[in-house]
């Protein structure tokens, strides 16, 4: 007589406690445990105006760190993305005031930051330039070429249906927000499910092992690139629109702010590992923290050094954790 066994209901502890530890839970549960904690301390914190200010305001880094993980992930880097936000939000704004149609203006930066990542990708992948030298001569491209062309000054005089930040979808979803939750789940999607965006992860993981797969690492590379490019575009449009003038400079320590959201959110600085959702949790915890610094009267400036210390216990832990998987 046989017995058949019925699966049990129950979930598996082992899956609970591994969802619960895996860097996107951590990051959700910190957001979170920081809220209750400074809302305790100063109820003010948890003001929905304050609430919807952090997330608003921080949208389009967020976004940013979505280009930037599928850049790390690749196994390079980027530290040109600040400056290049800087100048694809001054192009737009510079169009805006110029009458070109609204549409244009929203375009251009998406273009524009194409090209020129896609230019770098070029750069870094058929003439094999570490990603970390041309990217830096970019920057200095792009932050010296902004201030020559504009010398600093601010864009007034926007119009009004310029600012795509202040549109609400479904009635009551802002715009930045909306596209940051957008672009996090189809980005995490085309990663995860799409030829293309596992090819990423390969050539991050093991270059040669990906090319005796029939995986290009050149052509990759390029458009790992092209999609930071992207993204780079929108955060530079959600920037560009968020308020009524634009200041033509490069945005202070904008890169590393992006860097950090990536890095923290679970990207590995060593390639092949890591997920846009963890970035993009990362990008809103660390403008969190900026916030919660001055509901606690401490000084604003701190944020850089818990930067600091949130990209070094991360590598560390990465390390140590790969360490631990290789037996070494």
């Amino acid at each position: 007589m046989s017995v058949m066994t019925v699966p049990s209901s129950r979930a598996d502890p082992r899956r609970i406690f591994k969802a619960l530890a895996s860097q996107e839970a951590l990051l959700a549960i910190a957001v979170i445990g920081l809220a209750i904690a400074v809302g305790l301390y100063n109820p003010r914190f948890l003001a929905a105006r304050n609430l919807s200010d952090v997330l608003l305001g921080n949208a389009y880094i967020a976004v940013a760190a979505i280009g930037m993980s599928m850049v790390i992930i690749s196994g390079n880097i980027d530290i040109s993305v600040g400056a290049l936000i800087g100048v694809l939000a001054t192009l737009s704004g510079t169009l805006a005031v110029k009458g070109v149609p609204i549409i244009v203006t929203w375009l251009a930066p998406l273009v524009a930051g194409i090209l020129i990542m896609g230019l770098q990708g070029v750069v870094i992948a058929y003439l094999r330039i570490p990603a970390i030298v041309v990217t830096l001569g970019m920057l200095s491209i792009l932050k010296g070429g902004l201030i020559s062309v504009t010398g600093g000054k601010w864009i007034t005089d926007l119009p009004d249906s310029f600012h795509l930040a202040d549109l609400e979808l479904l009635g009551s979803v802002p715009m930045p927000v909306f596209l940051m939750i957008a672009a996090t789940i189809l980005a995490a999607w085309w990663m995860h499910d799409s030829a293309p965006g596992r090819a990423i992860y390969a050539v991050g993981g093991n270059a040669e092992a990906a090319r005796l797969c029939g995986i290009s690492q050149p052509r990759t590379v390029v458009m790992v690139f092209a999609l930071h490019g992207l993204f780079a575009g929108v955060a530079a449009l959600l920037y560009a629109t968020q308020l009524r003038v634009i200041q033509s400079t490069v945005p202070p320590n904008l890169e590393l702010t992006v860097i950090t959201a990536s890095v923290v959110g679970g990207v590995s600085i060593l390639g092949g590992v890591g997920t846009v959702i963890g970035s993009t949790l990362a990008a809103i915890l660390i403008a969190e923290i900026a916030s919660a610094l001055v509901f606690i009267d401490l000084s604003p400036y701190w944020i850089r050094a818990v930067q600091g210390m949130l990209i070094l216990a991360t590598v560390i832990a990465d390390i140590l954790r790969r360490r631990r998987m290789t037996g070494a």
